[in-house]
């Protein structure tokens, strides 16, 4: 099959391409960057440069490319800057959505998040309603999710894919990653808030299990969600950092459900954070 990847130079797309050339796929990636281009390249897929947000750059990216799939993989965290990422989910992903319709491709993979479910104790599902009604910035991120997956649902053979926390190399929960680096510093709090986590690894088998999943939505986070006061400390300790300080957040929190994805046939390599952390 012939892939087209796009955020193929990003944490989960420098995971993905790998396993899926192993497999036999034809891939080729898509950055806005030069030096997203040199790790497209070596990693041994094509890279092409567009900027996601220009439809007519990736409607010529998409059209070089001819591919049987698209995989949806953008994200926009090097700031850390909810709203530019809210509007690449939006944009970002219409353009492609918009690319597969003009160039008849029907199947699409894209990469959506868990944490966007109103606040429970009870573990959420793939039914459960979104967030819709969260308070800003909240509110921004879940309204684009919700235009992400509409977006993607369009397509004849569409399969989204929510995402846990990633965790695991290049990621910001890497040792020199934006948290890793804080939990060191004795600046991550240990709160209630309520996280459910995913080895980037095993992120990375989902998208390629993904191609051969019927349409649907599925959550893609590990066997143990667990609130900040259970895994931070762990996390800290694998990273050299101090115990962290106990704090009231506020936050939304809701445990996540996997039991459709490994009914699907995923199998976890990292089944809890609490050994992930440490490898």
């Amino acid at each position: 099959m012939k892939l087209f990847v796009a955020g193929a130079s990003g944490v989960l797309g420098r995971a993905f391409l790998p396993l899926a050339l192993a497999a036999g796929h034809e891939v080729v990636g898509m950055t806005r960057s030069e030096r997203g281009e040199e790790v497209i390249r070596s990693l041994g897929a094509t890279p092409v440069v567009a900027d996601a947000l220009d439809p007519v750059a990736v409607t010529g990216a998409v059209s070089s490319a001819r591919p049987d799939a698209i995989v949806d993989l953008l994200t926009d965290l090097a700031s850390g800057d909810s709203a530019s990422n809210a509007r690449l989910r939006v944009e970002g992903t219409r353009n492609l959505v918009d690319a597969a319709h003009a160039l008849r491709v029907e199947t699409m993979i894209a990469e959506s998040i868990s944490w966007i479910y109103p606040s429970g104790a009870e573990a959420a599902d793939e039914d459960t309603p979104l967030d819709l009604n969260a308070a800003e910035p909240r509110g921004t991120t879940v309204h684009a999710v919700a235009a992400l997956e509409d977006a993607v649902r369009e397509l004849p053979h569409a399969v989204v894919l929510r995402f846990g926390l990633l965790y695991g190399p290049g990621t910001w929960y890497a040792a020199d990653g934006r948290y890793g680096d804080a939990a060191r510093a004795g600046s991550l709090p240990a709160t209630e808030t309520a996280a459910s986590f995913i080895h980037v690894d095993d992120a990375a088998r989902a998208a390629l299990l993904a191609l051969e999943w019927p349409s649907g939505t599925w959550n893609i986070v590990d066997d143990e969600p667990a609130a900040g006061i259970e895994w931070t400390p762990v996390f800290a300790a694998s990273v050299d950092g101090p115990a962290p300080q106990r704090r009231e957040s506020g936050d939304v929190s809701r445990p996540v459900s996997n039991a459709r994805a490994k009914g699907q046939g995923l199998v976890l390599r990292h089944p809890s954070w609490r050994a992930g952390f440490l490898q």
